[in-house]
């Protein structure tokens, strides 16, 4: 009875091979299928971008290029006596009195004359070029006209670093989040004292500084970041700057450029920055 034909065993065992097929082939659909739905402990999702307000268009900082216009005596930063009031200790407000009087001699030591070096954060905040704000769940840019200069903050949950992986940079590590339309982000690692500096008036900060930025727009046409410095080693209290930006007409274009492509401000060897005229000669006063 177990003697059968060729064509009789195939006629018993296609439906099984068929079942058998149809079975691997719905697993491995339930298996592609749980591997592409979400774990039910994954992080929480960034913001997502239509929710995100809207900073597009070209902004240009409100005021001076004195980093606290608010406790500026009057002028710009590099005029010979104008300063802010960071609430320095007592080495620290001598090291400033220190540098203004360089900025009066001239030979107070910008890392912008050395073309290409980036200004650096916080004083990112507070440059004569044009900004863009481009902003994404993940994380937001802040540009400005002179290429170096970008800050890059991250809001897709992630902490910063461990204490033994940070090292210093121009611009620091930034992560941040969302309260309604303000971006808080907060800002640690960035050089110190002697590679960068805050504006010309002379301010400088330590290595260990700790900066928490809030960005909002106050009105359509206006953009206001408060900034809140804390220095354990420069300073007696934080230190808190409000900076505004309006906005520029619509279809406003921004171009890049180099400061080393027309660099009127040489340094000579002893420290002296110097302005150059459009004949290439230096047109600053005798000291």
């Amino acid at each position: 009875m177990w003697m059968r034909t060729r064509m009789e065993r195939r006629s018993i065992f296609a439906p099984l091979f068929s079942a058998y097929l149809v079975t691997v082939a719905l697993a491995a659909l339930g298996g592609q299928a749980a591997a592409q739905a979400p774990a039910s402990n994954a992080s929480p999702q960034p913001r997502a971008l239509m929710d995100l307000p809207d900073w597009s268009g070209v902004w240009a900082r409100i005021g001076t290029n004195v980093f606290d216009p608010a406790t500026a005596t009057p002028g710009a930063a590099g005029a010979p006596g104008v300063r802010a009031r960071p609430p320095y200790n007592a080495v620290w407000e001598a090291k400033y009195l220190d540098n203004i009087e360089k900025v009066k001699n001239d030979t107070f030591p910008d890392p912008l004359s050395y073309c290409g070096i980036p200004a650096g954060f916080p004083r990112l905040m507070s440059l004569p070029d044009t900004y863009e704000f481009v902003i994404r769940p993940e994380q937001s840019w802040i540009l400005t006209e002179n290429g170096p200069n970008t800050i890059r903050i991250y809001t897709d949950g992630r902490a910063h670093p461990p204490a033994d992986e940070v090292w210093l940079t121009y611009t620091g590590d930034s992560v941040g989040h969302w309260e309604g339309d303000t971006l808080v982000f907060d800002t640690i690692g960035m050089k110190g004292e002697g590679e960068t500096i805050i504006d010309r008036t002379g301010i400088v900060l330590s290595d260990k500084a700790h900066v928490v930025t809030r960005i909002r727009k106050v009105d359509p046409s206006t953009l206001e970041a408060q900034i809140v410095i804390t220095d354990p080693v420069a300073f007696t209290k934080p230190w808190n700057i409000t900076r505004r930006y309006r906005s520029l007409p619509k279809g406003t274009r921004v171009y890049d450029y180099a400061c080393a492509e027309n660099n009127r401000n040489p340094v000579t060897q002893d420290g002296r920055t110097l302005t150059l005229g459009s004949d290439g000669k230096p047109i600053d006063l005798p000291r």
